[in-house]
């Protein structure tokens, strides 16, 4: 999503070449270069303490899994929203978190941030966000989460050790 205005004064931008950065939006009643601003957002490949099971949901009346995810809030750090998003939504806690890989999501604006979280429980209890969980093992999870999804791609690529976006 391309910025057209400037956030503090909506004045329309221009472009103009910033010495390291090459072209950028530039907002001439500022006199301020403007970048680019797009939502943070977290998902997580929930597994078990034995690392042989994966955790899959499903969300907002669709009837495929993906993983669990989330928005990063203003001043939070990442790992902290991996914590807080999978207790909101499956009131599980994270033993530890591992950062995967990031992917920036065009049709959200969204740059996501992919995590492996190892959690304690294993019964979840999803709040209303969720519609259903269920424990996969890894061949089961790849099989089962939503095709050609971004949570497939960052689920595959974690397990293969390489990312197809």
């Amino acid at each position: 999503m391309e910025m057209r205005y400037c956030m503090h004064c909506g004045h329309k931008l221009d472009e103009k070449y910033l010495m390291g950065e090459g072209m950028v939006p530039y907002c001439p009643s500022c006199a301020e270069f403007r970048f680019p601003v797009y939502n943070t957002a977290v998902s997580m490949i929930v597994m078990n303490k034995e690392l042989d099971k994966v955790l899959l949901i499903k969300q907002y009346g669709r009837d495929s899994y993906i993983l669990v995810a989330g928005y990063v809030n203003k001043g939070e750090d990442a790992e902290d929203a991996v914590r807080r998003e999978i207790k909101e939504e499956i009131d599980l806690k994270v033993l530890e978190c591992h950062f995967n890989r990031s992917h920036y999501f065009a049709p959200s604006n969204t740059l996501m941030l992919n995590f492996t979280a190892i959690v304690e429980e294993q019964e979840a209890h999803p709040n209303t966000e969720v519609d259903a969980y269920k424990w996969f093992s890894i061949e089961e999870a790849r099989a089962n989460i939503r095709d050609k999804s971004l949570a497939q791609a960052f689920l595959n690529g974690f397990f293969d050790g390489e990312y197809h976006f």
